[in-house]
């Protein structure tokens, strides 16, 4: 209703923070990358207003800045790091300005929406279009790296070494990227489950992450390049690694929680790259996995380039795709023992069951699924 009744509200309020507007976006690592950025400023005594995960689309953002804004229509705060979804961010775009632009990456990701990758770089170059000061890209995303062409000197890219880009998946959405180890300024060098290692200025950094896997070291490495960037010469390594190895996962991404007195590993599974870089970071032999799809997948038939054979053993697949899904995970080689597409129900019964014989309760799930699992456990967003 605000936007229609003030539609220059949102761009009014982004405007006028003393230090300027972030925005991060693009396909995957949005939430855990902004998250990180923001911990790394506010450890460095910065103010900042920021945006729940979810909200990332105009009327979420909208939403976020209501609540904290004064009559006025200002926020008490240095700068804005904002999260924005590639399609909203585009068509938001004509109202605002950025002092920085960090791009993620370009993947085949949401197909009902963004059918077509150049369709996702197009927007993302209109939202690249409105930084003033500094483009923030994943230097090893040739679609990305095109982007910078125009602005080259005002690019700061982050990347993975050669080691660490052999191991990642092809054909699952870092088909069109490039090896990028002589050209990012911050790099991940190498990653062993929560542990990192990345390099800027010559010097290598161990960080502990929030969750397993090599794409959350990536999201790290965004992050400290763009507060590199942001902080200048009051940019303080130290102080970066220990805000990042001490924060916690963002809520659905290797978040564990304790639920109805029993420990639970939730997995979120958005595309079919985090699928296989998720499954593959699970322990191997997990006594007791849920897998569950929602409407939020159009058409299944989309992961099954994922190899989740790993799973092992799923106790029960659930969610409006459960059918499609557990036929899957049985051609893969994964043991099912129930089909359940009623995900209340299927929680239910999968935390009744006694405790694991090895590992935790893990649920995977996509975000339908995953917000439906948050509001039936009674869980704070």
């Amino acid at each position: 209703m605000v936007n229609k009744v003030a539609p220059g509200f949102l761009g009014s309020v982004l405007s006028h923070f003393p230090e300027g507007l972030v925005v991060v976006s693009g396909s995957s690592g949005k939430s855990t990358t902004t998250k990180m950025l923001v911990t790394i400023l506010e450890a460095h005594g910065k103010r900042i207003f920021t945006n729940p995960s979810t909200a990332n689309i105009s009327q979420g953002l909208t939403s976020a800045l209501l609540e904290r804004a004064s009559l006025t229509g200002r926020i008490d705060a240095d700068l804005a790091v904002l999260e924005m979804d590639e399609g909203h961010g585009a068509l938001l775009s004509p109202q605002f300005q950025a002092r920085m632009v960090v791009l993620t990456n370009v993947m085949t990701d949401q197909i009902d929406r963004f059918h077509d990758t150049r369709k996702v770089l197009a927007m993302l170059d209109t939202i690249a279009s409105r930084a003033s000061e500094r483009l923030v890209l994943n230097g090893d995303d040739a679609l990305l790296d095109s982007l910078a062409a125009d602005v080259n000197d005002a690019v700061a890219r982050f990347g993975v070494s050669s080691e660490v880009f052999a191991a990642l998946p092809r054909g699952l959405g870092y088909a069109a990227t490039t090896d990028a180890r002589d050209t990012a300024g911050t790099l991940v060098t190498g990653v062993a489950g929560r542990s990192a290692t990345i390099r800027w200025d010559g010097a290598d950094h161990e960080v502990t992450l929030p969750a397993r896997g090599v794409h959350y070291a990536v999201d790290a490495a965004a992050a400290i390049a763009a507060a590199r960037e942001l902080l200048g010469t009051s940019f303080d390594p130290a102080v970066a690694v220990a805000a990042v190895s001490a924060m916690p996962a963002v809520f659905g991404r290797g978040e564990v929680v304790t639920v109805r007195g029993k420990q639970v590993e939730f997995v979120l599974v958005q595309n079919p790259a985090s699928f296989q870089l998720n499954v593959d970071e699970l322990e191997e032999g997990l006594d007791q996995v849920l897998v569950a799809m929602g409407s939020d997948v159009a058409d299944p038939s989309y992961f099954w380039p994922v190899d989740a054979s790993r799973i092992g053993r799923a106790r029960i697949v659930s969610g409006s795709k459960a059918n499609e899904l557990a036929l899957q995970l049985i051609y893969q080689g994964v043991q099912v023992d129930d089909i359940e597409p009623n995900l209340p129900a299927a929680l239910d019964r999968f935390l009744a069951l006694p405790e694991p014989a090895s590992g935790i309760k893990t649920i995977v799930f996509t975000a339908d699924s995953m917000r439906r699992t948050r509001t039936h456990l009674g869980l704070a967003e």
